[in-house]
């Protein structure tokens, strides 16, 4: 019996959702299957892949036959970099402690490598939808101009300056003036009112 890792479609239409399998290469694409190894998710940026590295590197020694995109998979988790480094020690060109290391060095790098590019590919997301949230961008307001504050304080300046003139020269006091001018003027009598009257006729007589 042919065994083949392949992917298993699953997911609605337009957004696709993959299992990792081990089937028989006789069984449909979204049959039967023997084992499931992981799950690809391709509408991601990264793709997220999640593979049980241990159990597909046991089904490769067993002569199971990945598809091409599952062989992208493996070579992308480090499956295939641990059959070739087993390879190594096999022919003493290792040991299997130094293989190991090499093993968990590669992935803690892939591994970083990965969550950078999630994070810049998550601050890109972030940054296009403050672009395009359509929230108005608050404006700066301009500081008026002093002139046109300067002028109508002195326009006020100006009318409070003529009301206060027209309140001293206003009509009543203006015709008090000429009033208190005449009677300043009129002489004042120098001799008593008795002494200015006319003699009668009988003092006239008398003194004869």
């Amino acid at each position: 019996m042919a065994v083949k890792l392949r992917l298993q479609r699953k997911g609605r239409k337009g957004a696709p959702f993959y299992h990792i399998v081990v089937a028989d290469a006789r069984s449909p694409r979204d049959g039967r299957f023997i084992e499931k190894l992981g799950t690809y998710n391709p509408l991601t940026v990264p793709a997220t892949i999640e593979l049980d590295r241990d159990r597909a590197y046991d089904w490769l020694k067993k002569g199971a036959q990945p598809t091409d995109t599952v062989r992208s998979i493996l070579r992308f988790k480090g499956v295939l970099l641990k059959k070739h480094l087993d390879r190594g020690v096999k022919k003493g060109a290792l040991t299997p402690e130094q293989a190991e290391e090499k093993l968990n060095a590669w992935i803690d790098q892939k591994e970083a490598r990965i969550a950078a590019r999630r994070e810049a590919s998550a601050e890109g997301k972030r940054q296009f939808v403050a672009a395009v949230d359509g929230v108005a961008k608050a404006k700066p307001k301009p500081a008026p101009p002093v002139e046109e504050v300067a002028e109508p304080a002195a326009e006020a300046v100006e009318a409070a300056a003529e009301a206060v003139e027209a309140v001293e020269t206003s009509p009543v006091e203006a015709a008090a003036e000429p009033v208190v001018e005449a009677v300043a003027e009129v002489p004042e009598a120098t001799e008593p009112v008795e002494d200015a009257a006319p003699a009668s006729e009988e003092e006239k007589s008398g003194d004869a």
